[in-house]
């Protein structure tokens, strides 16, 4: 790639995508609230070819539950000096009938913190896309070294 090219990356599969998706801990989960957009770090697991999600009854609920969200992860691989990305866009769900509940429940999905988060949102996935790409420093940054091996938030 010539030094005017910019590095658009590579488009994942979907498979591919699922992969890294179920790699990641942290997860951003977008909503509308108020006619404005709200972005929210979560953590989630993949189930059943969605995403889960514990909460509380607020914003990220009322934001989430019947409307479209988009829930995003990110990383970087050591090893390949690359960086990914994965946007799945659908529709959140309140996962309220008893059967689901119970088997969500089981899903190794805990709160951060100590305050109650007794309900669950699956983001129903219509659209799920992801890129990867070489990071690359800028010849005229100051920064001497790609990211370190930690991944992101």
């Amino acid at each position: 790639m010539s030094s005017g090219e910019s590095n658009a990356g590579i488009e994942l599969s979907a498979t591919e995508s699922w992969a890294l998706l179920r790699q990641a801990d942290v997860g951003r989960l977008a909503v509308i609230v108020d006619e404005r957009p709200d972005i929210f770090p979560v953590n989630f697991q993949v189930d059943h070819g969605s995403v889960v999600i514990r909460t509380a009854l607020g914003t990220k609920f009322t934001g989430a539950v019947g409307h479209w969200v988009a829930f995003e992860v990110d990383g970087y691989d050591v090893d390949t000096g690359s960086a990914w990305s994965v946007v799945l866009k659908g529709e959140g769900l309140e996962v309220n009938r008893l059967y689901d509940v119970l088997e969500v429940i089981e899903l190794p999905l805990f709160p951060w913190h100590t305050a109650p988060k007794s309900h669950f949102v699956r983001v129903e996935p219509h659209s799920v896309t992801g890129r990867r790409f070489e990071v690359s420093v800028d010849p005229g940054s100051t920064q001497a070294s790609a990211p370190s091996s930690r991944r992101a938030p």
